[in-house]
């Protein structure tokens, strides 16, 4: 059974930081791109960060470029989402997902979804 466990998210102030974790299992997860979305109330999701899998290039919306970092571990089959300087407009729930295809993060179209963590930044 293919899981994805995103957990990490909660309430922090603006300026803070919050670190994500996408734990997976159920799958070759080496084989697999991960992703990040976030869908805000009242919004469409957005596509966040996403890591590959062969070289480990990372993607990362203009709207957190810089103060966001996406890693994986392979070895323990989590990916993390480290955020900074969080501002307010960060507030939403964080989905991790996956697919083979990196194509399909850019159509929010992954094919694995995880539930997502809620991150609340407090202005």
């Amino acid at each position: 059974e293919v899981q994805l466990q995103a957990s990490g998210g909660g309430l922090v102030q603006a300026g803070g930081s919050l670190r994500l974790s996408c734990a997976a299992s159920g799958f070759p997860f080496d084989d697999f791109a991960i992703g990040w979305f976030r869908q805000a109330p009242g919004k469409e999701r957005e596509g966040v960060s996403l890591i590959s899998s062969a070289d480990g290039s990372t993607y990362y919306a203009d709207s957190v470029k810089g103060r966001f970092t996406i890693s994986r571990d392979n070895a323990k089959t989590t990916v993390y989402l480290q955020m900074d300087s969080l501002k307010p407009e960060d507030t939403a729930v964080y989905y991790c997902a996956a697919d083979r295809v990196v194509p399909t993060f850019w159509m929010g179209a992954m094919s694995y979804w995880g539930k997502g963590t809620l991150v609340t930044v407090s202005s």
